[in-house]
């Protein structure tokens, strides 16, 4: 926090806490008011706005209602705030979070209340799975203020998915994803790099003029570059307190599980870091954690909605993410490092790698003869000495090879799929 933000919220603190003495409500009312602005100003402030991710053109911000979800630390906090900021001149905008004091005595509708009367268009409510019934004041919000917009967030998305059928029909959810290795670029290096579809990487169109030698910067994506607070001086801690805060707090909240549950999964991920693709047997995993081998797909399943796994299933289903598990991998190569350490599979790694960032605006599905299958088409991943044997059956086959800084034919360097979206 700058030095002058904290002195003004301070200030500010100081001043709610004079006018609570009062015991006056009317003097409550505006003391309540100054702190969340005060609260807003404070995180304006510390918002810059260099760079959007990939989802701030995609959201329809002039809908009345909608959320904005996806594992803790990728940025949507800061997405929103990034909005306000440029468009506080021409709408009457705010912003609060769900745990902010305010709430510990008035509710989600009276705030926006007083925020209608007082001429107010849009308001947005960072971490609203915070909130106890969220959703049911949402839909009365939507339903008794036409007038007003709102936006909301949410780090649990096992929470969110809970909440949503009140709002079914009312708020369509976005989900956001971590960084590609395109933004990262961008974010982090200043070198932009325009969005290329899996059809311009497969002909080989992909042209990185102003980075000669991407594969060191690749290698660091890998290691720690999917997290927007990668460049802090504290990114293992904060990455690890997102781990144990999803593992042993949100999953075993909404699945009612124990803690201790909650800490044997989290040495699950530990196993998957270290594995060859990981491919579940549900009757061992039971016995190594020992829960009851029923209740596992469903563990999963939390696992994979909270951002913590991504799971590779086959076309049995007929539906995108209907089919049976075939792998199961860590959510991103960051999370990888982080828990398999020395230990990580570079196989592992690799495959992380693709099914992360395809997963975004393909149907990825494993493949009966290869890695990965994606709309007919068939990816085997691997180093710069993989061969084509996978792919030899394959009506249409690609070789993904790592430790390449270029391409040709059927052969394409690994972080060519770094740059679709």
């Amino acid at each position: 926090m700058h030095y002058s933000s904290a002195i003004f919220l301070n200030f500010c603190t100081i001043v709610v806490q004079i006018m609570y003495l009062c015991c006056d409500e009317l003097s409550k009312l505006i003391a309540m008011d100054i702190l969340l602005s005060a609260y807003m100003e404070t995180q304006l402030q510390q918002t810059t706005s260099v760079f959007h991710r990939y989802m701030y053109d995609k959201v329809n911000w002039e809908t009345r209602m909608f959320g904005l979800v996806g594992p803790r630390g990728i940025g949507k906090s800061t997405m929103i705030l990034q909005y306000i900021k440029e468009h506080r001149e021409d709408k009457r905008l705010f912003y609060v979070s769900a745990d902010h004091l305010y709430f510990s005595s008035h509710t989600l509708v009276e705030l926006v209340d007083e925020f209608a009367k007082e001429g107010g268009e849009q308001v947005f409510i960072d971490e609203i799975h915070k909130y106890e019934n969220w959703s049911r004041e949402l839909k009365q919000i939507y339903d008794t203020h036409p007038d007003v917009k709102v936006g909301f967030t949410g780090s649990s998305v096992l929470d969110i998915y809970k909440g949503y059928a009140d709002l079914s029909r009312r708020a369509p959810i976005y989900m956001m994803q971590g960084l590609s290795f395109r933004e990262y670029l961008a974010m982090f290096h200043q070198l932009e790099v325009p969005v290329y579809s899996l059809d311009d990487i497969i002909a080989q169109k992909v042209k990185l003029t102003m980075l000669n030698h991407p594969l060191p910067l690749f290698r660091d994506y890998l290691k720690r570059g999917y997290y927007p607070f990668a460049n802090e001086s504290d990114f293992e801690l904060r990455l690890r307190q997102v781990v144990n805060q999803t593992m042993e707090v949100d999953i075993p909240q909404y699945a009612k599980m124990n803690v201790s549950t909650g800490r044997k999964l989290k040495k699950l991920l530990v196993v998957i870091a270290q594995s060859v693709p990981f491919k579940p047997v549900m009757d061992s995993i039971a016995t190594v954690i020992g829960v009851s081998r029923n209740v596992l797909p469903d563990y999963f399943l939390y696992m994979e909605q909270a951002g913590m796994i991504g799971q590779l299933r086959d076309d049995t289903g007929g539906i995108r993410g209907v089919g049976k598990v075939d792998k199961v991998y860590l959510d991103n190569t960051s999370l990888a490092y982080i828990l398999g350490e020395e230990a990580s599979d570079i196989g592992n790694i690799r495959e992380t790698f693709f099914y992360n960032q395809l997963r975004v605006t393909t149907n990825v599905i494993s493949s009966r003869i290869s890695d990965f299958d994606i709309d007919g088409k068939t990816f085997e991943v691997g180093g710069k000495k993989k061969g084509k044997k996978q792919i030899s059956d394959a009506k249409e086959g690609y070789i993904v090879k790592d430790d390449i800084e270029f391409g040709s034919g059927n052969i394409i360097p690994i972080w060519n799929f770094g740059l679709m979206y």
